[in-house]
């Protein structure tokens, strides 16, 4: 199974950067060994179970919740069985077809 998990997390009391924040939560999905990729809007990480995915989620929030009062979340997932590996090869199946419409 592939669960892809697209979130966004950030404390809304800290101001208008929260970039110091969202690095902690950055530094925990790595040390966690599961695939990601952070983009300007938010990241995803893909796990094998959604029992992962989700954890990743409430390690986010207590990292968060330490020195914060309110918390925004924003969270999508992609579940699907049977494969692996899409944080890659869902952007390499779109790439290889854009170079089919140009034909």
């Amino acid at each position: 199974m592939s669960v892809l998990l697209e979130f966004s997390m950030f404390p809304t009391d800290k101001g208008t950067s929260v970039s110091k924040d969202v690095s902690q939560v950055i530094k925990m999905i790595s040390e966690t060994g599961f695939s990601y990729k952070l983009t300007a809007m938010g990241t995803i990480v893909e796990t094998d179970t959604m029992e992962e995915a989700l954890s990743v989620v409430q390690k986010a929030h207590d990292i968060l919740s330490e020195n914060s009062e309110r918390i925004y979340s924003s969270l999508k997932m992609d579940i699907r069985k049977n494969t692996s590996n899409r944080l890659d090869g869902k952007i390499q199946s779109v790439e290889n077809k854009i170079g089919e419409v140009d034909k």
